[in-house]
């Protein structure tokens, strides 16, 4: 990639293709303490109030630095490699590649905590894992003064629900949901019946004596892949059909509708919402009701095949962060005669982690 210029004009060259930068993308860039705020890089001036007719006067090339004066007089100095940047995105997650993973996984992305944690080098190392894998494990995070609080806002903010700022997973008496059970729970998705889904879903294991209650993950991204591959018409459906999802308690009715397996507009892996004890299939013809349930039948058998799972058990100070919409999550019974289990649970959004990747990305000059 580079930036080339002709005939008073300025174009942006790729792998053989040429096009031209627009003069009024370039006014819009223009910085200097005029025209922008030096502590909140936001601009001091409104490019809508601009002349609609902005050419170029002048012009400079050199290695690093793009020197332009415009038709209204204004001039600006732009470094290439900031031009160039905004072209190929290099700082937007998206481009941060996926890796499939199955039951054979056996690192599970461990990275410990200290005091000075969230502004060094290994937070980032640790959030480029998140996106890479769909998850990472925080070891030695203080369990005391529901620290889950302090973790979620240091990264962004916490994403508020009816279950609370943060909430406590453990047995308890007349549970509005079966996760504060000793049961077991099977590979699901949390809340999909939101609208927008919380992206991002974090589990601190405070106190956990109990020998079953082992923690459970399944690469929603890898089973759907491979669903695709084998099972064409199932992944077809599935992507097409919109169910319901819902929750009920003493005090809210929460509903969506949504496809089970959600794609991009490119056609791309977006997110996977699955819990088989909140859906609820829309009334069709007999022909597509019998390719869907078939399909639905065949996914959670995937989901819950000892192919894709991995099992650990959380210890007290361990801190698990899932992307909830790729991975599904889950969890062995346990004997709570035994001990305490105890975690505590929060939820974040993606804009939380995006945003702390890209200033340590910037502050490490990454």
């Amino acid at each position: 990639m580079k930036i080339e210029l002709e005939n008073n004009k300025v174009f942006f060259e790729n792998q053989g293709t040429k096009k031209e930068i627009h003069p009024f993308w370039l006014r819009e860039r223009v910085n200097g303490e005029t025209f922008v705020d030096k502590e909140t890089q936001q601009r001091l001036f409104d490019p809508t109030e601009l002349e609609k007719n902005i050419k170029i006067d002048t012009l400079n090339l050199s290695n690093e630095y793009l020197e332009i004066t415009f038709n209204d007089g204004t001039h600006t100095k732009l470094a290439i490699q900031d031009i160039l940047k905004e072209y190929s995105n290099i700082n937007d997650v998206k481009h941060i590649k996926r890796i499939k993973w199955d039951s054979s996984l056996k690192n599970l992305n461990n990275f410990e905590f200290n005091e000075n944690f969230f502004d060094e080098a290994d937070m980032y190392k640790a959030l480029i894992s998140f996106y890479q894998y769909g998850f990472v494990i925080f070891k030695k995070v203080p369990t005391k003064n529901n620290f889950i609080v302090h973790f979620a806002n240091s990264i962004g903010s916490i994403r508020r629900t009816n279950f609370g700022e943060f909430f406590n997973v453990k047995s308890k008496p007349n549970p509005n949901d079966l996760a504060y059970t000793s049961l077991p729970l099977a590979p699901h998705t949390d809340n999909p019946y939101r609208n927008p889904v919380p992206c991002i879903q974090i589990l601190h294991c405070i106190e956990n004596k109990v020998s079953g209650g082992l923690s459970t993950l399944v690469d929603g991204f890898t089973v759907t892949e491979q669903l695709k591959k084998d099972f064409p018409d199932y992944y077809k459906i599935l992507t097409k059909i919109k169910v319901r999802f819902q929750f009920i308690d003493q005090s809210v009715v929460l509903e969506d509708w949504a496809e089970m397996i959600q794609l991009s507009k490119s056609g791309e892996f977006k997110q996977v919402r699955f819990s088989p004890r909140l859906d609820f299939v829309p009334l069709m013809d007999k022909e597509k009701l019998d390719l869907f349930y078939s399909a639905r039948k065949k996914i959670s058998e995937l989901y819950n095949s000892d192919n894709y799972r991995i099992e650990f058990k959380l210890q007290p100070g361990d801190l698990l962060m899932m992307d909830n919409y790729r991975l599904l999550h889950g969890r062995t019974n346990y004997d709570v005669n035994e001990g305490n289990r105890f975690l505590q649970g929060c939820y974040i959004d993606y804009d939380s982690t995006e945003g702390k990747l890209k200033h340590l990305k910037r502050k490490f000059n990454l």
